[in-house]
């Protein structure tokens, strides 16, 4: 009778130890088949942009990240991406990883007409004289204000988690309705769900998304002004500053300091009398040499 045979079972996601070079060269060899793979997202491929140095490392953050949330490699690329400089997942993978991680019910939604809203005054910025200024702008058009919570339970008990409510009027004043291009006002429900879930996501269970927001949330996110500065031009900059600076200052002591004194006669040392010039006598010698 032949012997069981025993397949040796391993976990999906083995945790590498970075620190370790023969396990640090296993993930490059890894992340080396993604870059030259057409199946993944852009920002982890080898392009005339990005070179194989640089692909190799979003690859092997991506695959941590991986490796740390129990998830598959590729769906994390697919899901991870960068807006505005900012890592951040997408709305409905965070929504997955709530509903599969098993501590949770799946999440559901409660909407609410609240009524009509007009004449929203919100916050916007237009570019002033070179840079973005604050200006209060009022909304006349009317909308119906809709409210959405997000809720769940934790496994084993009965107590609902709800999110914050999101609301239309909320939308309007945080300036997420009226940016650009917004998706709130073709698709104002599945925003208002996506939103309420990244909330509630952040409030009862932070560690899945690691302390990133979402893509729809940094699309949101008004940016700030900023100005690239290079290193090397900035360090010339100061230099010349310092310069200029300390060339002028010596300029205004020069200007300002008291004119050199002037030397007076010095008294001859073998002469007990000063130096001063005396008051000359009738027969035109000074009195110190009268005898």
């Amino acid at each position: 009778m032949n012997a069981p045979v025993l397949a040796a079972t391993q976990p999906q996601n083995m945790a590498i130890n970075l620190f370790d070079p023969a396990q640090f060269e296993t993930m490059q060899r890894i992340c080396k088949m993604y870059v030259n793979s057409d199946l993944v997202p852009e920002s982890y491929r080898v392009t005339d942009k990005r070179s194989e140095n640089k692909a190799v490392a979003n690859c092997m953050i991506a695959v941590s990240m991986a490796q740390r949330m129990n998830a598959d490699h590729m769906m994390v690329m697919q899901n991870l991406d960068i807006i505005q400089g900012r890592p951040s997942w997408s709305a409905k993978f965070l929504i997955a990883t709530v509903n599969s991680c098993g501590r949770f019910s799946p999440l559901r939604y409660k909407f609410t007409n609240l009524g009509k809203i007009k004449d929203v005054t919100y916050t916007d910025y237009e570019w002033r004289n070179g840079r973005k200024e604050a200006m209060v702008k009022t909304l006349n058009a009317e909308i119906d204000n809709w409210e959405c919570i997000a809720y769940s339970s934790e496994k084993g008990r009965d107590e609902i988690l709800e999110s914050t409510p999101i609301t239309m009027e909320m939308a309007i004043k945080e300036g997420w309705y009226t940016k650009s291009g917004s998706k709130w006002q073709t698709m104002p429900r599945l925003m208002l769900q996506y939103r309420a879930a990244s909330f509630w996501q952040r409030a009862y269970a932070p560690e899945i998304s690691m302390g990133m927001i979402t893509q729809e949330e940094a699309r949101d996110i008004e940016d700030v002004d900023y100005i690239e500065i290079n290193p090397e031009d900035k360090l010339k900059e100061e230099l010349e500053k310092a310069n200029k600076e300390e060339f002028k200052c010596r300029q205004e002591a020069n200007a300002t300091s008291d004119p050199s004194p002037v030397m007076e006669d010095q008294p001859d040392p073998g002469n007990p009398e000063p130096p001063k010039t005396q008051p000359l006598t009738s027969q035109g010698k000074p009195n110190w040499m009268r005898r």
